[in-house]
Parts: structure tokens; C-alpha cells; sequence
């Protein structure tokens, strides 16, 4: 029987990390075998700079810490090694997860699922949400479609303007023309 000390320390470990998955909107766990201590380091690093953490946990308290936070359906993928990437970026995490998990020469290194908004996903929604483009992509393509009819509308207006502008001119060279 472990101390109270060390079931105290479980308990944090618990709380926190099911705190961490109640604010996350996206949750990605990972099968880590394989991975270099240079190549885990990128890893991280990409991971932290698009807003998401990501630690190797025990599959024992994941299970309960996601338990806690009410997302069910994953217990069948806690097994063997895992770790958990988090974040409230719907894409950047599956991005860069996937592309590592995806290099020809991480074989061993997959995901094996995740939960979105509360919800479990497989390796499938995990693709395509690593197929989407980033949030800065989406909304540039959003406003550039809202400013096509505005530019659209310039262009017409531009363009009649230019044609009263050019049979004004035509009618003060003819009338020059007639006073000359």
C-alpha cells in the first residue's frame, strides 16, 4: 500500500492534469516508441509554440484524470507508452503530431487518438483535423472572400467612371475642334 504522501502526490497529478483537459479543445494521445531525445525535443518545441503542452504520463492516471474531466471512450488506448498533447488550437496540435508520426523514419512513433471538445475521435479525425489549414490560413481565406464582392464593385464603378471621363474628353475635343 503506497503512503498517504505519495497518494496525495497521485491526487495532484490527477486533478491538474484533468484540469488541463477540461480547458483544452483538443486532446491527442500518442504512442511514443521510438523517439529520439534530439527529435522529442523538436517535438516539444513545436508543440509549445502553437499553444499546445504535451508530457508522458501513466496511462493509470490519464485514464482517471480523463474520468474526472467527463471525456470517455479512450480507455482502450491506454496502453503501452503514451503520451498526451493538449491545447486549444483545434489544428496545431494533429499537425505537428501527425507530420512527425508520418516521417519515414519514426515507425514506431503513433497516434493512437484523441478527444475533441469533450468528445473521443480516432486516428481518422485526427488526420483530417491535421489536414485543415492553420486558424491564420482559414481566416485570411474568409476575408479575403468577404472583400471579392467589395473589390468586385470598385472595379464596375472604376470602370464607368472611366467611360464618362472618356466621352467628356471626346466631347471637348469636338467641340475645340468646331471653334477652330
Amino acid at each position: 500500500m503506497p503512503s498517504k504522501k505519495v497518494l496525495d502526490a497521485k491526487q495532484q497529478e490527477v486533478a491538474a492534469l484533468a484540469e488541463e483537459i477540461k480547458k483544452a479543445n483538443v486532446g491527442i494521445l500518442v504512442d511514443y516508441k521510438g523517439i529520439t531525445v534530439a527529435d522529442d525535443t523538436k517535438l516539444r518545441k513545436e508543440l509549445r509554440e502553437g499553444g499546445n503542452t504535451y508530457k508522458v504520463v501513466k496511462n493509470t492516471l490519464l485514464k482517471r484524470a480523463l474520468a474526472e474531466a467527463g471525456v470517455t471512450g479512450l480507455d482502450d488506448l491506454l496502453s503501452g507508452t503514451t503520451a498526451f498533447a493538449a491545447g486549444e488550437d483545434y489544428v496545431s496540435a494533429a499537425k505537428a503530431l501527425k507530420g512527425y508520426a508520418d516521417a519515414k523514419k519514426n515507425k514506431d512513433f503513433k497516434v493512437k487518438g484523441g478527444f475533441v471538445d469533450g468528445a473521443a475521435v480516432g486516428t481518422d479525425e485526427i488526420t483530417t483535423l491535421a489536414s485543415l489549414p492553420s486558424k491564420e490560413v482559414l481566416l485570411s481565406q474568409v476575408l479575403s472572400s468577404m472583400n471579392a464582392p467589395i473589390t468586385g464593385l470598385v472595379t464596375v464603378l472604376n470602370g464607368t467612371i472611366k467611360g464618362l471621363v472618356v466621352a467628356l474628353n471626346a466631347i471637348a475635343e469636338k467641340q475645340s475642334a468646331v471653334q477652330a
